[in-house]
């Protein structure tokens, strides 16, 4: 797009993402809002001079038609991700559009998705609010998916993902025929399964997953080929139990393992695919093993155990698998036949773990096969009790038992180097536990390392705060806010505690964090939590002011007006010196909400600075409308000379505090305003008086009534004329106009 389409597209980006924290910050009628929805009127307008826009909506970009901007904005970016996040795909926005248009369609994005979706989607929310001007199309991703080539390897991606989870995967027709065509060739499914693996290394799946999902493909497989007759079962069976070099030592295992599985219908199939391997097969699984481990592991070795129980085989196996391995990578190593023998050798000819267990309990291994068995067949153990074993293993049981291991190791451990180790696995496990939401465990390790760093092993205070540190500098934060966004009302002040324990540290990541969070929930929420760390918190705010990033330095004033009291105010002063002029408006604001008589004081040392400040406050505080300016307003005005550079000003001083509710303060100064004038120059001292007796009597109290008729005995000519007309008005028509 041109130059200008680029610029009116990153000034309607940063209006449209202010006015959304304004809509969701503010109360309706604050005057902050109706600011942010005029300024964005004003860049929508520039957007629409020559018609309607539309911009269309990409995860991380917005394009005008099918132009994207020359320069990369970040303000754009955030506003892309913002609309894409609920769902927005392309936006018409029609000349005309108004404020009140604006606040309907940001209300609706600064709901949360679940919101969205319990109205039925952001275009039909929209729709019901019966406002025009702006026309949303949604992203249908159902639709997105049945266009989507059936080739794609997202597609696939998914797939497994979902059975990586464990998840009941309904496949459709087109991932079927993908599915059959793979296992028409062993080298295209073999692919598959690098595919599978490769995922769940990714995503950290464990070995008993990666099996249930082959499981749960080839299931689908063979139901699908049973309905067709083609390809058959037995065909599809060789063609996985083919593939199965393709397939790590632990999944060999895995699958082995599922021979004995209570499913039948798992059992079947695992022992179909095993029962179908070759000595070839076995062979180039072995070859393949060595030649990406470049060695034999532990579990190849009791793989191939398993796999080839019989001494006598073992041998001209292993000369296959040493000629397959020559004709690949690892036989071009010159150090081949050294790196194959050491395998063979050491691992897979004669598989023993004398080297590790000693006779005694080698014995007990030997007959506990035998026992188990005995067990199985005697079954006659009630189901309660083969529940309470089962629950002694289970995930849940286990991460029980490390969590108290950890906390163990920290209360008895005293040298600090070793301490700090046992602290960072800690604080990982922290960061674990908040991204699955178990609160409580995440909440007794805060309180292990916060107790050291507090406690009566002063050894241990530095490290202890260090591991604090680090916790908070993390993705403890992220996670925080994360969790803020859709956890119960129940679950926020347990939040609230575990982050009142990590500390203050926290203070300065959560409120970096605030700065560019955009879901009203989080914001009020984060806005929350900063505040309970009180005086800690306030100082660790102040060191946001110093930051790069305007926004931030803004959130940090919002904390600073939130957190109250007049020890703000220095940090606030500082800041009206800001180079950004949204950091000095937001400035002046807060002083003005903390309202104490050091606060106006401190805007009457503004305005008494220079010139260039006093009209940047003036400026500032004439667009709030907000009673509490009545004083600074009233100290400029009957301070301050009337030259002919501050005339203007003065007029609008006089407008707001007319606007206002009646107050002493503005019925003495526009009192004096109105007796104040300068023979050299009676036009401006005309216009001035007319303006302050205008002001008096909109005001309509008694005092600015009997401020009038005493201007009107005992004023001097032009005084007395002002001071009449508007008497006379007030006879007419009333009091406030």
């Amino acid at each position: 797009m041109t130059t200008e389409q680029g610029a009116a597209l990153a000034d309607f980006a940063r209006a449209c993402k202010a006015a959304t924290r304004a809509v969701s910050l503010y109360p309706g009628a604050h005057p902050a809002i109706q600011a942010s929805l005029n300024r964005l009127v004003t860049a929508a307008g520039v957007l629409t001079r020559s018609g309607e826009a539309l911009l269309v909506v990409h995860p991380g970009a917005i394009l005008i038609g099918d132009r994207a901007a020359a320069r990369p904005d970040a303000s754009i970016g955030e506003l892309a991700a913002m609309l894409h996040g609920r769902l927005v795909g392309s936006l018409r926005i029609h000349a005309g559009v108004d404020a009140e248009d604006w606040r309907r369609f940001l209300l609706l994005v600064a709901s949360t998705v679940d919101d969205l979706i319990a109205q039925g989607g952001i275009a039909k929310a929209w729709a019901a609010t019966g406002r025009g001007h702006v026309d949303i199309e949604e992203i249908d991703y159902a639709a997105v998916l049945k266009e989507r080539d059936s080739g794609d390897d997202a597609t696939w991606d998914n797939v497994l993902e979902a059975c990586l989870k464990g998840e009941s995967v309904e496949l459709d027709d087109s991932v079927i025929e993908m599915l059959l065509t793979s296992l028409g060739d062993a080298s295209s499914f073999g692919a598959l399964l690098d595919r599978l693996q490769e995922k769940a290394d990714t995503d950290g799946a464990s070995v008993s997953a990666q099996v249930a999902a082959l499981l749960q493909l080839l299931k689908a497989a063979l139901a699908a080929a049973a309905a067709r007759e083609t390809p058959t079962r037995e065909q599809i069976l060789e063609t996985v139990a083919e593939s199965t070099p393709h397939l790590s030592p632990d999944m060999i295992l895995g699958l082995m393992a599922q021979r004995e599985s209570a499913r039948p219908e798992d059992a079947q199939v695992a022992t179909g695919i095993l029962e179908r391997m070759t000595d070839e097969t076995i062979a180039s699984f072995v070859a393949r093993s060595v030649t990406e481990g470049r060695g034999a592991s532990a579990r190849l070795a009791q793989a191939f155990e398993a796999l080839v129980p019989d001494e006598s085989r073992k041998g001209e196996l292993l000369a296959l698998a040493h000629d397959e391995a020559a004709s690949g990578e690892l036989g071009e190593d010159a150090n081949f036949e050294g790196i194959w023998q050491d395998a063979a050798k050491t691992m897979l000819t004669t598989y023993s773990d004398e080297g590790f267990v000693s006779a005694d309990y080698a014995r007990e291994l030997t007959a506990a096969r035998t026992q188990a068995i005995e067990v199985e067949r005697t079954s006659d153990d009630p189901p309660e009790r083969i529940a309470e074993w089962l629950g002694s293993v289970s995930d849940r049981a286990l991460h029980q038992l490390n969590l108290e291991l950890t906390l163990d190791l920290m209360r008895i451990e005293e040298d600090a180097e070793a301490w700090e180790s046992i602290g960072t696995l800690a604080a990982r496990e922290i960061e674990r536990c908040v991204l699955t939401s178990e609160l409580g465990s995440a909440q007794q390790l805060a309180d292990g390392i916060a107790g050291a760093a507090i406690g009566d092993r002063p050894a241990l205070h530095a490290t202890a705060q260090r591991v604090q540190a680090r916790l908070a500098g993390g993705a403890f934060s992220r996670h925080v806010v994360a969790q803020l966004r859709k956890a119960p009302e129940a679950e926020v002040a347990a939040l609230s505690r575990l982050c009142q324990t990590v500390g203050p540290p926290l203070v300065r990541p959560l409120a970096e964090t605030l700065a560019n969070e955009d879901h009203v929930q989080a914001i009020r929420r984060l806005r929350e939590l900063l505040i309970s760390f009180g005086a800690a918190g306030r100082q660790a705010v102040e060191t946001l002011k110093s930051s790069s990033n305007p926004a931030v330095r803004r959130t940090a004033i919002d904390l600073l007006r939130v957190f109250g009291g007049n020890e703000a105010l220095h940090e606030l002063t500082a800041m009206l010196s800001d180079s950004d002029p949204q950091v000095q408006q937001d400035s002046i604001r807060a002083i003005v909400q903390i309202g104490t008589k050091e606060a106006y004081g401190t805007l009457e040392r503004a305005c008494e600075s220079s010139a260039a400040t006093r009209d940047m406050v003036v400026r500032e505080l004439v667009s709030l409308r907000d009673p509490k300016t009545i004083p600074p307003l009233c100290h400029v005005l009957t301070t301050g000379e009337p030259t002919a550079a501050a005339a203007a000003q003065h007029e609008a001083i006089i407008e707001a505090l007319a606007s206002l509710r009646a107050h002493p303060d503005s019925t003495a100064a526009l009192r004096t305003a109105l007796h104040r004038g300068t023979w050299w120059a009676p036009v401006r001292t005309s216009r001035l008086r007319q303006a302050a007796a205008r002001g008096l009597r909109r005001l309509g109290s008694d005092d600015a009534r009997a401020a009038l008729e005493e201007a009107a005995r005992s004023g001097s000519r032009g005084v007395r004329k002002v001071a009449v007309g508007e008497l006379t008005s007030m006879g007419a028509g009333g009091g406030r106009s």
